[in-house]
């Protein structure tokens, strides 16, 4: 026979609004879908925007130093990356010290939207509509997690 009890905490931990994941993932979703018009507006998809985040904050770094960075393997960064220099934004070239790293460079193109991307966060702290302080909380707390989660995989 099944115990109700149970069965109750059973249905509670399978409901979808129960799910850390699913609300991580639908958060992430819409701020996907919030960043989607600001970045078209410097022809940048939300992927190549982070590329150019990393960059803006170190300039001339290795293509596998910027996948440790963003959590992306190579198969994923080196079509990325190759839009981003037809685009101009970007330039790869192989180190001189190990012919074996690419390092990354950005352009003068690249450089110059830091500027039209400055305003990009204060938006999205305008659409959170909740304190800066609250945000950078939340971000500490979900970074927290993705160290506890990598580290137990």
């Amino acid at each position: 026979m099944t115990n109700p009890r149970t069965t109750s905490a059973n249905d509670a931990a399978l409901r979808l609004d129960n799910q850390l994941c699913f609300a991580l993932y639908s958060t992430s979703l819409a701020m996907t879908k919030l960043y989607k018009p600001l970045l078209e507006a410097l022809q940048l998809t939300y992927p190549q925007y982070l590329v150019m985040m990393v960059l803006w904050e170190q300039d001339g770094l290795s293509v596998s130093a910027l996948g440790e960075r963003l959590f992306l393997d190579s198969g994923t960064l080196t079509p990325l990356l190759k839009r981003m220099e037809q685009a101009e934004l970007l330039s790869r070239q192989r180190s001189a010290a190990d012919e074996r790293r690419v390092e990354l460079f950005l352009t003068a193109k690249g450089r110059g939207l830091k500027v039209q991307a400055a305003r990009i966060p204060a938006c999205v702290l305008a659409a959170a509509d909740c304190p800066l302080s609250e945000l950078m909380h939340l971000t500490q707390q979900v970074q927290a997690l993705r160290q506890r989660l990598t580290a137990a995989t």
